[in-house]
């Protein structure tokens, strides 16, 4: 196949690509043409793209994990995605295929519209065209999304993470509460539900001891800023229905951002959430952060158990933060004991959650 603005790639120069985290699920097979001309991508797209000028990102995580370094010149795939960092970068994807930004290190291109005044300009990319499949038609994350499996109604005790804000301590959270159940030998799932494509949280997730770990992305988005609230329950209903299918017994998720946030907010609100979720950890930076973060979530009525996060480094902040909001604050030893399956209201001789099933 051959048109003006269609045309195949050379096997040699795929292999070569730097391929992200974002697009793991896409095989290197696929990339079979390159759709150049006036075209407007959709998030999710994949571009080939040559790097022109070097920022905040220079490095690119690769489907493996490994953080590869990019020069100048290199040719890498990324995913078309929109991108909110109130403490990195605000960027959407664009309306065109001319020069934009790497906005994210797992593999995330758009362009920036704000960032935050600590952050170097972002790393500039030209993009030299969609990837397309043998038939030129271009791919997207979503033609290899998990697809939402047949349930029995089976489900498994679940936990959700949320937080103030970015950097409010809520991975970090959800990894020790994994490594808590998974030591009082419990099958862990583990999950991202929102966020913008990249994989140290779930490298994190993994290490901690989670035996099955996916995120939105397996959902076919390379991030979920934008994206209209029913997606975003589409997305948590297939990666908490893969993980109950495979058979574990309790499952953590966080929700990435905080409760300002538009998709985060939404989605808390939902009733699809309130099902979901048989206790809610917050995380927050201080004790003001958690007394409002942890009314907010009684009001909307989700069982909101305990209080966590970065104020958890400090003994002051933990005591002020448990008399705002009258919740225990677990800080990591906490989270990571055996014992967390007490306090989360498992039997743990038979591991089995109560009120669950």
């Amino acid at each position: 196949m051959s048109t003006p603005n269609v045309t195949l790639l050379n096997a040699n120069r795929v292999a070569r690509l730097k391929t992200p985290y974002t697009t793991r699920r896409v095989p290197a097979s696929a990339f079979v043409t390159l759709l150049g001309g006036p075209r407007i991508p959709r998030a999710g797209d994949l571009i080939l793209a040559r790097v022109d000028r070097l920022g905040q990102h220079r490095h690119l995580e690769l489907s493996c994990g490994r953080r590869a370094r990019l020069y100048e010149g290199d040719e890498i795939v990324l995913a078309y995605g929109n991108r909110y960092a109130p403490d990195q970068f605000e960027a959407e994807v664009p309306s065109d295929l001319g020069p934009c930004h790497m906005v994210a290190g797992g593999g995330v291109a758009a362009r920036v519209i704000t960032r935050h005044d600590k952050m170097r300009g972002a790393t500039v990319v030209q993009p030299l065209g969609l990837l397309g499949d043998r038939n030129g038609r271009p791919i997207n994350l979503a033609d290899y999304a998990l697809e939402a499996p047949r349930t029995d109604g089976r489900r498994a005790f679940t936990v959700a993470v949320v937080g103030t804000s970015m950097n409010a301590g809520k991975t970090e959270t959800a990894s020790n509460l994994i490594r808590g159940f998974a030591s009082a030998g419990l099958r862990v799932g583990a999950a991202k539900v929102t966020g913008t494509g990249a994989g140290c949280d779930t490298w994190m997730m993994v290490d901690a001891g989670a035996q099955t770990v996916l995120d939105f992305t397996d959902a076919g988005l390379p991030s979920t800023y934008l994206a209209e609230p029913q997606e975003v329950e589409r997305v948590m209903g297939t990666l908490l229905g893969v993980l109950y299918a495979a058979g574990v017994d309790v499952v953590v998720f966080e929700v990435a951002d905080g409760l300002y946030q538009r998709e985060t907010a939404q989605l808390l609100k939902s009733q699809a959430f309130a099902c979901a979720v048989d206790a809610v950890v917050f995380a927050a930076g201080d004790a003001m952060g958690s007394a409002g973060g942890v009314q907010s979530l009684r009001a909307m009525g989700l069982p909101v158990v305990a209080a966590s996060g970065v104020l958890t480094a400090s003994p002051l902040a933990m005591r002020e933060a448990a008399q705002a909001t009258g919740l225990d604050v677990l800080d990591l030893d906490a989270l990571r004991s055996p014992g967390i399956l007490d306090f989360m209201g498992f039997r743990a001789a038979e591991g089995v959650a109560v009120g669950a099933m």
